[in-house]
């Protein structure tokens, strides 16, 4: 298969180029004049640079694709109208260009996420039938993308994936977490309660390449998660048990979570990084349900996830540990 991967060197987006060509498939990944394009180094893939505003770039770079996996999208920006730039106008500049110069193309694979969706309600799982209730900026830019992608599905085979709360080396926010724990900081989330989805990023990428195979999942959407919901106080716990931490030293309330992710959305401004930590992020798992029914996939494409929670955290402290980032306590 010769794959197109936009967002190839985030978090989803690397281990989804890992699993591509552990396949043995033709990977392009497309590489914007501002792209950070460390991770490719070394790796047997074809950088393709491109920019969404350019139709002629983007239908040289979508020609002759089997497949188009997109990921690129923009977490954190100021306001809606920056969203809308970054995560909307690419996805329909984008698929335009599939339309019209990719007529080989099986599948354009689209990579949502639970935010275009919105919480759900405390106690219950949502489905992929419920409507969408974005709360945040970010969520309302992926919905509004979700329905681009939706209006050209007369025209070319699309797929959308909305991943849940994905764990995986990589994944900064889970970095950070796991960070603290090893210097027996804990973090304070959620209020005691089955509050979130989960999903190994493993397994994400697994998803998304039977989503771009599977006859079924032509016109679909999908969430994918291990299976249950979880405590935040679960998770934080299965970290220090992976790295060894008996006791903790200081507990980080929300208060000052609050003021930690203040500073990290300013310093982001200035330095035009991704911040480290939001306080929409911050607010969303106190308050928030992020529940989801992944029985769909398991139904229709006959998905099933290879690793739950405590794996996925194992395997992920494992690995930061084995390249030094992080200390096991004996």
């Amino acid at each position: 298969m010769k794959a197109l991967v936009t967002g190839a060197t985030g978090f989803i987006g690397s281990h989804l180029i890992e699993a591509l060509l552990a396949r043995r498939d033709e990977v392009f990944c497309l590489v914007r004049p501002e792209s950070r394009t460390g991770f490719l180094d070394g790796l047997p893939v074809v950088q393709v640079r491109s920019d969404y505003r350019d139709q002629d770039s983007l239908a040289r770079a979508v020609g002759g694709m089997d497949v188009v996996y997109h990921l690129a999208a923009a977490i954190f920006a100021p306001d809606d109208t920056a969203y809308e730039e970054a995560n909307v106008l690419p996805t329909r500049n984008l698929i335009q260009a599939c339309a019209e110069h990719a007529s080989g193309l099986k599948r354009f694979v689209y990579v949502s996420s639970i935010s275009a969706t919105g919480p759900s309600p405390r106690g219950s799982a949502l489905n992929e039938e419920a409507s969408c209730r974005p709360t945040s900026g970010y969520g309302r830019s992926k919905a509004k993308a979700e329905d681009i992608v939706r209006s050209y599905a007369d025209r070319i085979p699309i797929a959308i994936i909305r991943p849940p709360n994905v764990l995986g080396p990589r994944q900064k926010e889970l970095f950070a977490s796991i960070s603290l724990i090893a210097k027996r900081i804990k973090p304070l989330i959620g209020n005691g309660e089955p509050q979130t989805s989960v999903a190994a990023v493993e397994d994400i990428a697994r998803a998304m390449i039977l989503l771009a195979e599977h006859p079924a999942a032509i016109g679909r959407t999908y969430y994918v998660t291990d299976g249950r919901a979880y405590a935040w106080s679960e998770i934080i716990e299965a970290v220090a048990e992976n790295l060894g931490v008996r006791r903790f030293l200081f507990k980080v309330p929300y208060g000052l979570q609050k003021s930690v992710a203040a500073v990290s959305e300013w310093s982001a401004r200035l330095t035009r990084k991704a911040p480290a930590l939001t306080r929409t992020a911050v607010t969303a798992s106190r308050d928030n349900y992020w529940i989801y029914d992944d029985s769909r996939i398991r139904r229709e494409l006959g998905f099933a996830p290879s690793m739950d929670m405590a794996s996925a955290i194992r395997r992920t402290v494992a690995w930061y540990a084995e390249r030094g980032l992080v200390k096991i306590h004996r």
